[in-house]
């Protein structure tokens, strides 16, 4: 069963498969040319098989076959192989094998073929049990690999620690370890049968074929404990990754379990063993209890004895860290350095980055006097390799000289406020609200978009848009706006207003209103174009209406306005206004109230407003009907205007009226521009029924009849024409003028 995932390899004679139980699919298979004699899983990815002559390595992973590590020694072909090996790199392989001595004494032998990957060379090695381990040696920065093993021959049993891989080049060599193993006296044929290495305490676990259990420490080889754990054989072992023990099966099927009591072994390394330096390396690996007073006592003494580096050391390894306290940073503080000697206080530091990262304060104590050295360099290399405690403290102490630094530090100690004020002091605007979103902070926008603004208006007017997007965030839209209006960056208001108000909804009414003022106080084309678009609809028209008199925009103040006051006020600027929208905006309006401005029109300022007036007379004719228009013109005296209006509606209207004061208008305007065409073209027409002409018409057609004819009327007009000319030209000047005479002298 592989030691991890639910794979199994199944062997029958020499046909191999793996199968994927959890997946019921049929991973791998191979016929090996040869007899497989044991097979194990190496590791969780490799199945590594023996035959009589080769080791081979299967990968789980690929299509690859099985690919043949080394061949076997000699040695090794009459031996029963129990066990095969390998570091966790796969550099160094051990293979184990136990056969009957040949000196007919009984005794089982032991023989071992030690393989390098690297060299490719193998030894052979007497022994019975072995096992490799990672294990940081005392004075080293990396884990070197240490081969243990154990034999039991003629001279009794023995352990052996050797290093194979030196972890750090300049550490000091690591010593080779042998240490006899007392059996018991009514278990002199035992010999081992099985090894364990725990990395949590550092510890080897050695079984033997008679179920006894013994405890060694891997660095010194020392005896710490043996006992009788099973009356049976234990025929195959491996570690417990959640204890840092081992475990067992015997021939009864017992599962055993065997862990390091953490809460009495070092007491016992204290008491019973008497071995003070052994309880505090095993307390400092696993972080076990019991030895703060021998950690602090030893401390104080090489302290005293300026053993500096063993202090630091054995400080920084401390198990559980009970010596890492401000206590222990104030006494390498308090000593006094060689000159030209690194201070204690560095040493202290640099033995706990070497397989450990500072806390808080420490961190803060290391810092400060490398920013002031000026190694920042340094200082961010130890925060890549994750060796510093970030905190709010060691980001305030480090911005002082490094901004983004600074940043990375409160990124990694949580401290949203200030990650966000140096994004603001980086100019890094566009992170601010993914940071935010992703934390969940919900800050004080508006604070931060006034200290933005100081720095950078236009990143602050982005930020504020991509606030007003976001459903969940909580913006004074008001305090912004007034945030930029302070600064007179009425464009930025602008463009952010325009942004947050595109909802339109009701409750925003006075910000739409504020949008329009500022636009129309300062940037009036702005305004035309945010109400020529139409997106806003809940301001309040009367005061944007009067703004927009003030700013010249009178037809958009015609459209807001509702007082006929207002209005009598605005419409005689028609002349800056589209004839379209006047004429449209007309047919909106009450008939009284369009009469009335009209007459405004026309009594402030006839000569521009007259056009308009005229159209708007011919297109609402009907509603404001004829009698009243005449009447409007005749009152203002603009017989121009008469003329205009009546012959737009003279060839559709029946009104005897309409017809007698249009060939009035004709004769005075054909006198004042001395053309005629239209009064020829209208009195040619057929004489309408009798009772069309007034009364007053015949009266003077009579008068006509007894006063000559004026010498001075073109001869070449017809007798009509002329007669009706003179006619009207009396009516006029009756009615108009104090002398017919003057009238045609002057015209």
């Amino acid at each position: 069963m592989n030691p991890t995932s639910k794979v199994l390899a199944l062997r029958a004679g020499q046909a191999l498969q793996i199968f994927n139980i959890e997946l019921k699919a049929k991973l791998k298979a191979y016929q090996m040319p040869d007899a497989v004699v044991f097979w194990t899983w190496l590791n969780d990815k490799t199945l590594a098989i023996v035959t009589a002559t080769a080791v081979f390595h299967w990968s789980l992973e690929g299509t690859s076959d099985p690919v043949k590590k080394f061949d076997r020694l000699p040695a090794m072909s009459s031996a029963q192989i129990i066990n095969y090996k390998s570091d966790v790199n796969e550099k160094w392989m051990v293979l184990i094998g136990i056969s009957q001595a040949s000196d007919g004494s009984g005794r089982i032998v032991g023989s071992m073929q030690l393989y390098s990957a690297d060299k490719g060379q193998s030894q052979s090695i007497e022994g019975h049990a072995a096992a490799f381990t990672q294990f940081t040696c005392q004075g080293a920065s990396e884990p070197s690999t240490l081969f243990s093993f154990a034999n039991k021959g003629p001279a009794g049993a023995k352990i052996h620690v050797i290093e194979v891989v030196k972890g750090t080049a300049s550490a000091p060599a690591f010593v080779k370890r042998a240490q006899d193993i007392t059996m018991p006296a009514d278990a002199a044929a035992d010999f081992p049968v099985a090894m364990q290495i725990s990395e949590k305490y550092g510890t080897v676990f050695m079984i033997t074929k008679f179920g006894y259990v013994y405890v060694f420490d891997v660095e010194t080889a020392t005896p710490i404990f043996f006992n009788r754990i099973s009356p049976e054989t234990i025929f195959t072992t491996c570690m417990n990754s959640m204890t840092g023990g081992i475990l067992g099966i015997n021939r009864l099927g017992q599962v055993l379990h065997v862990q390091v009591d953490d809460q009495s072994v070092v007491q016992y390394l204290q008491g019973k063993l008497n071995n003070i330096d052994l309880a505090m390396k095993i307390s400092a690996r696993a972080k076990l209890p019991g030895a703060e007073q021998l950690y602090a006592s030893s401390f104080d003494q090489l302290l005293r004895a300026g053993q500096y580096n063993e202090a630091a050391e054995m400080a920084a390894k401390s198990p559980n860290g009970v010596l890492r306290t401000p206590n222990t940073i104030n006494k390498f503080k308090g000593v006094t350095a060689q000159p030209g000697s690194q201070s204690p206080l560095l040493i202290y530091f640099s033995k706990i980055l070497e397989d450990s990262k500072l806390n808080a304060i420490e961190t803060i104590e290391l810092a400060r006097p490398v920013l002031q050295q000026g190694k920042q360099a340094l200082l961010k290399k130890w925060l890549e390799e994750n060796k510093l405690e970030c905190s709010e403290d060691l980001g305030d102490l480090v911005k002082q000289v490094d901004p983004q630094m600074a940043l990375s530090v409160y990124l990694r100690a949580n401290v949203p406020a200030k990650v966000i004020h140096c994004f603001v002091e980086t100019q890094q605007y566009d992170k601010i609200l993914l940071y935010a979103n992703k934390v969940g902070y919900h800050p004080e926008w508006t604070q931060i978009l006034q200290n933005m603004v100081v720095l950078n208006p236009e990143g602050a007017v982005q930020l504020a848009q991509m606030l007003v997007n976001q459903d969940n965030a909580k913006v004074d839209l008001e305090a912004v706006a007034d945030l930029f209006l302070q600064r007179n960056m009425v464009p930025q208001t602008t463009s952010f207003l325009l942004d947050a108000l595109k909802n339109n909804r009701p409750e925003e009414g006075g910000l739409q209103t504020k949008l329009l003022e500022i636009n129309l106080r300062a940037a009036p084309q702005v305004a035309e174009a945010i109400l020529s678009n139409g997106a806003l609809t809940h301001y309040d028209k009367a005061h944007v209406g009067t703004l927009c008199e003030r700013a010249g925009l009178y037809q958009r103040a015609l459209e807001h306005y509702t007082e006929l006051k207002d209005l009598k006020r605005v419409i005689v600027y028609s002349g800056q206004m589209q004839s379209d929208f006047l004429l449209e905006w007309f047919g909106n309006l009450d008939v009284n109230w369009a009469v009335d401005l009209l007459k405004e029109m026309l009594a402030k300022d006839i000569r521009s407003n007259l056009q308009i007036c005229v159209q708007v007379a011919t297109k609402y004719s009907e509603f404001m009907t004829p009698p009243t228009l005449i009447s409007l013109f005749e009152e203002h005296k603009s017989m121009e205007g008469l003329y205009y209006y009546l012959g737009a509606i003279v060839n559709f209207s029946q009104d005897e009226n309409v017809h007698y004061k249009y060939v009035v208008a004709c004769t005075r305007v054909g006198l004042m521009k001395n053309d005629f065409k239209e009064l020829e073209r209208i009195t040619r027409s057929p004489f309408p029924p009798p009772l069309f002409f007034p009364a007053k018409f015949f009266l003077f057609f009579f008068l006509s009849l007894i006063v000559p004819l004026p010498l001075h009327l073109p001869l070449h007009l017809p007798l009509h024409l002329r007669l009706t000319t003179l006619i009207l030209s009396l009516s006029l000047s009756l009615s108009l003028s104090p002398s017919p005479s003057s009238i045609l002298k002057r015209e």
